[in-house]
């Protein structure tokens, strides 16, 4: 996928044990910050779920680029890069960035890709 096409990239994090002191309080008023240069807002941010198979993983956070390589540009951000550490020593963290999928996509698309 490229940019051309207009996909949008997301940036996910599954937080558990979370302390919510100071750090974490800075850290929260900080993001955003680093978020505008590249376009990304927040999708959901520790919204109440509804399990309905597996294993609670914890607390879901889904941050939305408008391009593929937005949120790959901003987690590597001096920004962001900055505040890491006030999340990542106060809670346990699983952060990744993944492509989103055109419009219009279906799920028998993934059958011709390779």
């Amino acid at each position: 996928m490229n940019d051309a096409v207009d996909t949008k990239s997301y940036a996910i994090g599954i937080l558990t044990d979370v302390v919510m002191g100071v750090a974490v309080v800075e850290y929260l008023e900080r993001i955003d910050a680093t978020l505008e240069p590249f376009g990304g807002h927040f999708l959901i941010h520790g919204a109440q779920s509804t399990l309905h198979e597996g294993t609670e993983p914890g607390t879901l956070v889904l941050i939305e680029f408008p391009s593929t390589t937005g949120a790959a540009s901003w987690y590597q951000s001096d920004a962001y890069q900055a505040i890491i550490a006030l999340r990542a020593d106060n809670s346990n963290s699983t952060i990744l960035t993944i492509e989103g999928v055109p419009d219009g996509h279906l799920a028998t698309d993934i059958l011709t890709t390779g």
